[in-house]
């Protein structure tokens, strides 16, 4: 993908002559050759001259095939670059003049220029070429038009492998900024919806199975903290990808006498990357981005799974609202809740993208290969699906209620206030174990004659261990079961208080405007 400094204009680069392109020489020509009269030889010169000459293109004396063309462009996608290119060559030309590769009235005209044509860009006005290939040519190109000749000393100690490493870095760096704020409006969703439903006792569940009595918060901020987690992978991923390549050019460097830590600098890096042939192979920091992109679309996936079966009329847990809900095209009675339906199907797609990634750079010897243009799109799609999961799974939160009484009447099912009876018993002084059989033993009672553990009556209770007395009625039921949580990170509702505190404190969330509008709803 080397690029070359071209020391001739466009309108004076050698294109060959018909007598070259066709030669009747036999050891230039093909045996399959047809000859062609003199008229459409010219023709087809003609049709030939169309074409733009590449910018690498003083080594060739043909151009590429439409078809060639056609499949080698990526301006398709990698036009998304333009900003991070444009930023990346305004810091390279400041840097050359400094260092006295080009004077300083170049750098001012190519600075003016760029400008200008990020302009055309964002105003739509600018031409993109695919014969062009990728952003950047399209880019140099244009200023080589606009400027002429101090355009062709931009590339000085610069080759589009430094340069496309660069560029992408800048926007990988953008997109994690965007996926972290993404982050922290879920959270706020969630932990607000927390907040609006303080004391709520839901059943807790493992292995899918009613296990313990926990607070409806207290599994909505398990959520908040899987997205911490995630943001701070980004974090992570965004400081081990803060190294500069430019400067770095094909592969080996320069001889010529360029500052890569003022560039480096200029552009918000920590440093250069020490080694110029891993500056231009380096796919890590793609990958880790992927990664990180991945766990959290398999965390918003299970919250959609979580929720479509809460919405379901076998649990009626949770009811979205209509503007978060579709419709069937032939059941009338239908009310699906398809966008969490679709965050758990679309984290396949980023999923794919990171598998993509690292299947492309499996096998890839040192150092740039042209089969790295293929990791853009990848790249471009997790980005835009990640961001528009988290987004639709805030909208979400923001527009469901939870069924307060059905939720009631599941609780007594399932016997959720076993294991607080077994501590109740550890209490006593008996060893777990023994008390985890004698409260199996009074589940079984309770089965038999279809009761609650707090339906028992003390003589029951006594019958199956003489541990059990009057104040064994303190540790029965849900609401009793919950307050006895005392554990750091445990429902406890004190617990679950602090941790509430904690986190709108840190997501600077108004908790008194919380307050007024649950009022306000309430009313």
């Amino acid at each position: 993908m080397e690029s070359h400094l071209l020391s001739t204009s466009p309108s004076t680069l050698h294109f060959p002559s018909p007598k070259t392109l066709f030669s009747n020489k036999t050891t230039h020509r093909n045996p399959n050759f047809v000859s062609l009269t003199p008229k459409r030889e010219l023709a087809i010169q003609a049709k030939l001259m169309e074409k733009e000459n590449k910018l690498w293109g003083g080594r060739f004396e043909q151009t590429v095939t439409d078809k060639v063309e056609k499949f080698t462009e990526s301006i398709s996608f990698d036009k998304e670059l333009y900003k991070h290119d444009i930023m990346g060559s305004k810091a390279h030309a400041s840097m050359l003049a400094k260092q006295g590769l080009i004077g300083e009235s170049d750098k001012d005209s190519i600075l003016k220029g760029l400008d200008e044509i990020q302009r055309k860009i964002e105003a739509g006005e600018f031409e993109w070429r695919e014969d062009r290939e990728d952003v950047h040519m399209n880019i140099e190109a244009t200023l080589t038009e606009m400027i002429g000749e101090p355009a062709k000393k931009l590339h000085t100690a610069r080759s589009r492998n430094d340069q496309v490493l660069t560029d992408f870095k800048l926007w990988c760096r953008d997109a994690i900024d965007r996926i972290a704020a993404s982050i922290k409006n879920l959270q706020v969703a969630m932990v607000k919806l927390a907040l609006s439903n303080e004391g709520l006792i839901v059943p807790g569940y493992t292995h899918l199975q009613r296990a313990q009595p926990v607070l409806l918060p207290h599994l909505l901020l398990a959520y908040v903290e899987q997205l911490e987690r995630d943001a701070g992978r980004l974090l992570d991923c965004k400081l081990r990808m803060n190294f500069c390549p430019l400067g770095a050019c094909a592969l080996a460097g320069t001889g010529l006498p360029i500052d890569r830590f003022m560039t480096s600098e200029a552009l918000g890096f920590t440093a250069p990357m020490r080694n110029s042939i891993d500056a231009v192979s380096d796919r890590d920091f793609v990958m880790e981005f992927l990664s990180v992109n991945s766990i959290t679309a398999i965390h918003l996936s299970r919250l959609g799974e979580e929720w479509v079966l809460w919405a379901s009329e076998e649990f009626g847990f949770l009811i979205p609202s209509d503007s978060v809900s579709t419709g069937s095209s032939i059941m009338p009675q239908k009310k699906n809740p398809d966008p969490m339906e679709l965050v758990r199907g679309k984290s396949a797609r980023v999923i794919g993208d990171l598998v993509t990634l690292l299947t492309l750079c499996k096998g890839l010897p040192l150092a740039y290969n042209r089969d790295l243009q293929e990791d853009k799109e990848p790249v471009f799609d997790s980005v835009k699906t990640v961001v528009g999961m988290l987004e639709v799974s805030a909208e979400f939160a923001q527009n469901i209620t939870f069924n307060r009484e059905r939720i009631q009447k599941s609780l007594p099912a399932g016997h959720l206030d076993a294991t607080t009876l077994a501590d109740y018993l550890v209490n006593k002084g008996l060893p777990f174990r023994t008390a985890h059989e004698v409260v199996g033993t009074c589940v079984h009672l309770c089965v038999s004659r279809n009761l609650r553990l707090e339906d028992l009556t003390l003589d029951d209770l006594k019958h199956i261990s003489p541990a059990f007395n009057q104040d064994v009625y303190e540790y029965l039921g849900v609401e009793n079961a919950v307050n006895k949580f005392s554990s750091y990170g445990s429902t406890g509702s004190a617990c679950v208080a602090s941790q509430l505190d904690y986190w709108v404190t840190k997501l600077e969330i108004s908790k008194n405007l919380i307050l007024i509008t649950n009022d306000a709803a309430d009313n």
